[in-house]
């Protein structure tokens, strides 16, 4: 029997993958102020997950994401540290939704990749 003040973790959208460079500013966990470059690794309407990120951060800090022109607000919800690597990958929900970039807004576009141009895949006849 689960405990009646257990909180339900879903999803407020699908996820949907897509690498889009990213530039990530904020503070980590020692106070620092950073400025880095990073790529998401699946975003949704109203979050994304970051991937390549070379400083530890808070739960529950906020940092600013620059894509392109754009920037928006995050507040770090998770972060888990990759085995074997200096990185971190980061969980991050827009402070704001209609700020989040990612499915459905105007500057979100991810292009497949020709059958063709990938490695080990057999062409298309």
């Amino acid at each position: 029997m689960r405990p009646s003040t257990a909180v339900k973790k879903e999803r407020c959208g699908q996820r949907q993958k897509g690498v889009l460079p990213v530039r990530v500013k904020g503070t980590d966990s020692s106070g620092a102020a950073f400025e880095e470059l990073a790529h998401t690794l699946d975003v949704t309407p109203t979050g994304a997950r970051l991937g390549a990120i070379r400083r530890q951060l808070n739960v529950l800090d906020e940092v600013m994401v620059f894509y392109r022109q754009h920037k928006r607000r995050y507040r770090v919800v998770w972060t888990k540290k990759l085995k074997g690597t200096s990185e971190f990958q980061v969980g991050l929900q827009a402070v704001q939704a209609a700020e989040a970039f990612g499915p459905g807004s105007p500057d979100y576009k991810v292009q497949a990749a020709p059958r063709s141009a990938v490695p080990g895949a057999p062409g298309i006849a």
